[in-house]
């Protein structure tokens, strides 16, 4: 059995206001802080098109058990709270799950990951917010997600996104403002 739960609507209305994915940046965003609070130690950003057609994370985290990972997918499911209560003493970047279920409605998703543990590990394809696939598949350790044509199903959120350059280089700039490497 998982870890991961669905919030009550107290909770759930709490975090809501800070869920927001406005462009590929975002995504990435999301996407790294969950691996980052996934125990990861090295994360691989790949983007296309500025992110618009094609972002891929892929850590050596944790993973993800197969239960868990298509409830990840519901609307603020969470393995690091129970409560209201305890987002006073939360300590992780984000909430694992969290985002998951605001990008798939918006793109197609694939998430392949495995845990440790497991002997495989698991793969499930999510389009516009309704699993598509499911399947057990051979994967190191870690998760990878792939994140393909944001937006395709939102016209008006897509039609503000800049041009791919633009988007690529929003996204090279706050990766440069997040790193801890110095020159």
């Amino acid at each position: 059995m998982g870890n991961i739960v669905l919030l009550d609507d107290l909770t759930i209305n709490k975090i809501a206001a800070g869920e927001v994915i406005e462009r590929p940046a975002s995504v990435v965003k999301e996407l790294v802080e969950n691996s980052i609070d996934a125990g990861a130690t090295s994360i691989n950003v790949e983007i296309k098109n500025g992110g618009i057609s094609y972002i891929r994370i892929t850590d050596n985290g944790k993973g993800m058990v197969e239960d868990d990972m298509e409830i990840a997918f519901e609307r603020h499911a969470t393995s690091k709270i129970r409560s209201a209560d305890d987002l006073e003493t939360v300590k992780s970047m984000g909430f694992r799950g969290e985002a998951l279920a605001s990008i798939a409605s918006i793109a197609k998703v694939e998430m392949k990951s495995k845990t440790e543990e497991s002997q495989t590990g698991y793969e499930i394809v999510i389009e516009g917010g309704n699993i598509i696939s499911k399947q057990e598949v051979g994967c190191p350790k870690g998760t990878t997600i792939t994140v393909q044509n944001l937006f395709y199903n939102t016209p008006v959120r897509y039609k503000f996104l800049k041009k791919d350059f633009t988007e690529g280089r929003i996204y090279r700039r706050c990766n440069d403002k997040n790193s801890t490497s110095k020159p």
